[in-house]
């Protein structure tokens, strides 16, 4: 892609930070509302299809989230047509998070209409804007066709009940997260490269952190608004204090060398587009989604601290963590070609927790699972300190 205004539509690029603007701030308030409806439609439905279809809706809400973060890449949200395409799929956010409590039941139709109008249509709009810039407005074209095909089985989907509309969807989705790894391909229009896209690390890095704390935020809302409508007893406030500090654990790993330094890492890319699809556009739902199933295990001990951890309790306390883990684990392989030893030995821990979650009660489950999220955190922060140490030696 070339540096100019293409249409006038497009960032200029002159070596500098693509700073994350306002308006995307701003629209990031949908998706803000779109996780505290995924978090309590999973603390409302705590089922094996509970989860299936949670994980569902999780990973259409990512997707409309995370193609919007790659146009903005791409499009200068300062320009009046691509603030207005924003808000629009701002409106049709509004409508597809309002439909998720009941997009099984009564407003499926409604949710696949909302989320398919905002894929397409942004999708078109972002080949019009670049419409002097070939490679860019063939990207998109494919990628419209992708959307299109996955869009008549979420409609379907809308309009059928039950099994059949999981089915459905659970075809669609797959379809379009298959799509990036196939280079897009569609008759007629070839196949998109990775190495011509034109990534800006640093924008796409800070767009993914900023969605990480909006599912943070949620976690601290889920558990403030638990532990406030409770008496303050002594084990509801340890449960509270159990939880926040879980939080900050994830903060901590989150936040610490990596999120920096990978936007550095994929500028210095052979193929930062290759890079930047597996790190954020895939790798990067896994802690998106610890977070989630961690606050509603948080939710679950601050109301049931005492007495046996249930099979949910413990699905949601040790499963949590080890999603938020797992992601780490994966992102760190995609920027930095390394494992780290410190989120690998993190999840065995929480694994090895599994039998132990059977005998004991939800908030000693809960100081476990956040001690070994604090002692990754540390491991990572000790780790950091030495390798710092060692340059300036």
């Amino acid at each position: 892609m070339s540096n100019t205004r293409s249409g006038g539509l497009l960032r200029i690029r002159e070596g500098g930070h693509a700073r994350v603007t306002y308006v995307e701030l701003f629209f990031d308030l949908v998706f803000v509302f779109a996780v505290t409806q995924l978090s309590h439609g999973l603390i409302a439905h705590p089922s094996l299809l509970g989860v299936a279809e949670t994980g569902l809706l999780l990973m259409a809400v990512w997707w409309a989230w995370i193609y919007t973060a790659w146009v903005t890449n791409w499009l200068d949200p300062e320009r009046p047509p691509v603030r207005i395409m924003l808000f629009v799929v701002m409106a049709a956010g509004m409508v597809l998070a309002m439909s998720i409590p009941t997009a099984f039941e009564g407003r499926g139709l409604l949710f696949a209409l909302a989320y398919v109008s905002i894929q397409v249509g942004r999708s078109l709009f972002t080949a019009w804007s670049a419409r002097r810039d070939e490679g860019l407005r063939l990207n998109f074209l494919r990628i419209t066709a992708w959307l299109m095909v996955s869009g008549v089985l979420w409609i379907a989907g809308g309009l059928m009940h039950d099994g059949l509309r999981l089915a459905c969807w659970a075809a669609a989705i797959a379809i379009e997260y298959a799509s990036p790894a196939v280079g897009f391909w569609t008759p007629g229009l070839g196949r998109s490269r990775t190495a011509d896209w034109t990534v800006e690390g640093a924008h796409l890095a800070e767009r993914c952190a900023l969605f990480t704390i909006i599912a943070l935020g949620e976690s601290i809302l889920v558990m403030g608004a638990t532990a406030a409508g409770l008496e303050w007893t002594p084990v509801v406030v340890l449960s509270f204090a159990s939880a926040f500090v879980a939080s900050l654990a994830m903060w901590w790993i989150y936040f610490s060398f990596t999120a920096e330094a990978a936007s550095e890492a994929i500028s210095h890319s052979d193929d930062p587009g290759r890079v930047a699809r597996i790190a954020y556009t895939y790798s990067h739902l896994l802690p998106v989604a610890g977070i989630i199933v961690a606050a509603v295990g948080d939710e679950w001990v601050i109301h049931h601290p005492v007495g046996h951890a249930d099979p949910k309790i413990s699905a949601a306390l040790i499963g949590g963590p080890l999603l938020f883990l797992l992601g780490g684990v994966l992102f760190k392989k995609a920027v930095f070609r390394i494992w780290s030893p410190s989120r690998g030995a993190g999840m065995a821990a929480l694994l090895l927790l599994i039998p132990v979650s059977a005998v004991v009660s939800p908030i000693v489950l809960s100081l476990l699972t956040t001690g070994v999220l604090v002692l990754v955190g540390a491991w990572e922060s000790l780790a950091i300190r030495r390798r710092g140490h060692q340059l300036r030696g």
